[in-house]
């Protein structure tokens, strides 16, 4: 049997009654047997009976030895890594007042501390950078990240990674928001970057830019603006903070979704037109809560699935009462993630305990009130007649090759409307009436968690 080239798949009978099938993509092979789904190795070093009957146990023995690793390796000389101490973020809440707050967007790329001679990862493993990528950079550290595009951390994530394939760099940036050594608040340590970068001389170099929040609408309105451009969120930086190398509430993250770090623990098995491959991974959260996540998952994904034990990054829109994540959309390999972290919740912490009563004093009787005229609230009104406002129409667009999708989608009172079809068409239009708002939301939510996941961006609707 000839070998694949790069794309090429072929199928192979197995001891079950479905064929497996193996695919080339770029030099690594795959295969949806349990044998290679199963091993807890990158995706690269893996292999099963059926690959060398299809390549040949030389072809295979050959393919391994020179198969750079994906993974970075730890520092030379170390034994066992501690995380590297930087500042990381927690969750924003609407009890933090944005306004005075430093405001920049959030990244979606790969964390990079510039010890001052390489590159490191939040675990303290070394990103290989090519030497005419860091070249000029200084010798104090600088934080940042390595950024391919919006959207775009899975390319990021696998160069940074990568070994022996300079060239893939040419793609990243580095964007610096930090100096963790210099002196001074954040606005000095700001002050003290831009006037450094200019002498650096690096052309994959850059600062990231911050602005001033004016307040709560100002950031609502960034919000929206970013992710409408398929960003991932924004950043609240405290103002005159210094950096603490903590998790810490001088930096605040802001996102339409929740996210976390998980470990996959096992594989479902693809039905439909996913049969032979894999249909939804398990994950398992840092209180030891599993569940399945299979938007978001791509073809490329499903043929080629994270090892079983590895990090991934899953999107949610809450946690369930029972600590669970609610509409989980798979992002991508996270080999630095931190799988122990609690899942964040952007549920109000429980109210303090009530005072114990205080012993009733005999006092005066205070003169009564003037009576105060009741005043009736002004509530916005649906054309239903509900109490809640009708949401703005949000545009989405999925390009895929030849596949050019809108989908749209608002709400008004208990009705969700969706309208969806091919990019410069009327398209087709569907309401459905809900008992209650509470439900119509819940499937709002829902249907907004799964057009994301399956790759659709929002978009500015067109005129």
């Amino acid at each position: 049997m000839p070998d694949l080239a790069d794309g090429e798949t072929t199928e192979m009978k197995g001891s079950g009654k479905n064929p497996y099938r193996i695919k080339n993509s770029g030099g690594v092979y795959s295969c949806t047997c349990p044998a290679w789904c199963n091993q807890s190795l990158p995706s690269n070093a893996r292999t099963c009976k059926h690959i060398r009957k299809l390549r040949g146990d030389a072809a295979e023995e050959t393919r391994l030895a020179t198969a750079g690793p994906l993974a970075p390796l730890k520092p030379a000389g170390s034994e066992e890594v501690k995380e590297l101490p930087i500042l990381l973020a927690n969750v924003w809440t609407d009890e933090h007042d944005p306004t005075g707050w430093w405001m920049s967007e959030k990244l979606d790329g790969v964390r990079a501390y510039w010890d001052g001679k390489q590159f490191l990862s939040r675990r303290n493993n070394i990103y290989h950078a090519p030497d005419w990528f860091t070249a000029g950079l200084p010798p104090h550290p600088l934080d940042g990240e390595l950024w391919f595009a919006r959207g775009q951390f899975q390319p990021a994530s696998d160069i940074a990674r990568s070994q022996g394939t300079p060239d893939r760099w040419k793609g990243l940036k580095y964007l610096v928001f930090d100096a963790p050594d210099a002196k001074g608040p954040f606005e000095d340590r700001l002050k003290f970057l831009q006037d450094g970068v200019g002498k650096w001389k690096n052309t994959y170099t850059t600062l990231h830019d911050h602005a001033h929040c004016t307040g709560l609408d100002h950031l609502l309105a960034e919000l929206d603006r970013v992710v409408a451009l398929g960003g991932e969120g924004l950043m609240l930086r405290k103002p005159r903070s210094e950096y603490e190398r903590t998790r810490s509430s001088t930096l605040l993250k802001v996102k339409k979704f929740l996210d976390c770090e998980v470990t996959v623990s096992s594989y479902e098995a693809g039905k439909g037109r996913h049969k032979g491959r894999v249909g939804a991974l398990w994950v398992r959260l840092s209180n030891g809560k599993e569940c399945k996540v299979g938007t978001g998952l791509k073809d490329k994904d499903r043929e080629n699935p994270p090892a079983v034990g590895s990090i991934v990054t899953v999107k949610y829109q809450e946690l369930t009462p029972d600590g669970v994540l609610r509409f989980p959309v798979y992002v991508g390999v996270r080999p630095d993630g931190d799988p122990n972290q609690p899942a964040p919740t952007r549920k109000p912490s429980a109210a303090p305990p009530a005072p114990a009563p205080v012993k009733a004093v005999a006092v005066e009787p205070a003169p009564a009130p003037k009576p105060v005229p009741q005043v009736t609230p002004v509530v916005p009104v649906t054309s239903g007649g509900s109490t809640m406002a009708a949401t703005a129409k949000r545009y989405f667009e999925f390009i895929d090759g030849d596949s050019k999708k809108f989908w749209e989608i608002w709400m008004d009172g208990a009705v969700v409307t969706t309208c969806w079809g091919k990019i410069g068409t009327a398209g087709q239009t569907k309401p459905k009436t809900f008992p209650d708002e509470a439900k119509a939301k819940k499937e709002y939510d829902k249907l907004l968690a799964e057009k994301t996941g399956k790759g659709y961006s929002e978009k500015p609707r067109p005129a």
